[in-house]
């Protein structure tokens, strides 16, 4: 999710080139997915024909509002194409995600696309993962307790997610832990340590995925090609 104050309208627009007719779309979450998916409900209003996975219950809930056609991962062997915000992106167009609780389910669905994009405003580019101090984990409510001490022995602090004073429970059913990190310097490291704690689902950080980020600067868009893009 993308927490920022960018008005995304000129590079949802960009990122409709990347859509082909027929094709199958991954639709994430977040203030730019919702910029994007207002775009594409034009398209699909003008006949593009597609039909799309989206990463949450809003997204879905907005997209079938806006007449987009829906689909499970069930329904389909992969996606075309998966678009997307992020809350960091690196210079080798890794990212950390889940701000706003999505994580599993985003990275589920850009592992599952042949091309991921990524459409970030300017301030979310940063020169190291973990610039903004914050990577969300999600786990299972049952192992809430002994993921927290884990990764407090790590030394990384901890705190339980609240949303309007309650814990906050994402569309799979699970807690967020948002833990305070510094610049990371082997995120692979920290990624695979993180994935060994019991009762936890999933992290943050989307490593080598290779995206292709489309950034915003005013109303102009660069286009930033990660190694490896598909």
């Amino acid at each position: 999710m993308d927490t920022g104050n960018t008005t995304f309208n000129a590079v949802a627009e960009r990122a409709l080139k990347f859509i082909p007719n027929e094709g199958t779309i991954g639709l994430g979450s977040g203030r730019a997915a919702t910029a994007f998916i207002h775009a594409l409900s034009k398209r699909v209003i003008a006949g593009l024909r597609i039909q799309c996975v989206p990463t949450s219950k809003a997204s879905a809930t907005l997209a079938a509002q806006l007449g987009i056609p829906l689909v499970t991962l069930d329904e389909v062997n992969a996606l075309d194409v998966a678009v997307d915000g992020a809350d960091e992106v690196d210079p080798q167009g890794n990212l950390i995600k889940g701000l706003g609780g999505a994580l599993v389910r985003e990275k589920i669905v850009a592992a599952s696309a042949q091309r991921l994009i990524i459409v970030v405003g300017v301030e979310k580019l940063v020169p190291v993962l973990g610039a903004r101090g914050i990577l969300p984990v999600e786990v299972v409510p049952f192992g809430l307790s002994l993921c927290s001490r884990r990764l407090v022995g790590l030394g990384l602090a901890c705190r339980l997610r609240l949303s309007s004073g309650k814990t906050f429970v994402s569309d799979n059913g699970n807690n967020i832990l948002d833990v305070q990190v510094q610049a990371l310097d082997k995120p692979h490291e920290l990624e695979q340590t993180i994935r060994a704690i019991p009762g936890v689902v999933g992290t943050g950080l989307f490593l080598g995925m290779s995206p292709t980020v489309l950034i915003q600067r005013g109303e102009s868009v660069e286009i930033r090609e990660s190694p490896a893009s598909k």
